[in-house]
């Protein structure tokens, strides 16, 4: 498979170009290209950063999460009313939930209701 070139390394390509070249505005266009690279570079710092951040974020409230848990098998939505935060959500719970039974934390299975619905359940390990 191929390589794809990324936007960065074809403005470096384009820097050794214009290097190269006999240009009038040889010294314009290397300025351009170099602070090109940079916001290219800083675009990505700023993501790694995001990514870091909503990282940590998702661990919190994974913790919190697995905190609440007991041995008994909860539904979802008891197990998001028993997580404190504001922006708490059954689906984030949810989220974090499946994520602790892939670490094979907690474990999954399917109740039913008084109704005779099926929903999922989680409980410790």
């Amino acid at each position: 498979m191929e390589k794809k070139i990324t936007k960065k390394e074809y403005f470096e390509m384009l820097k050794e170009i214009v290097n190269e070249s006999n240009s009038e505005n040889k010294g314009e266009l290397i300025y351009f290209i170099e602070s090109q690279i940079a916001s290219i570079e800083t675009k990505a710092a700023k993501a790694k950063e995001r990514a870091a951040a909503k990282k940590a974020e998702g661990d919190a409230l994974r913790e919190a999460v697995k905190s609440v848990l007991t041995n008994e098998f909860q539904d979802a939505e008891t197990i998001t009313a028993l997580v404190d935060g504001e922006d708490v959500s059954k689906n984030k719970v949810i989220a974090r939930l499946t994520q602790l039974v892939n670490l094979g934390e907690v474990e999954k299975t399917d109740i039913k209701n008084e109704s005779g619905k099926t929903r999922k359940a989680y409980k410790l390990i």
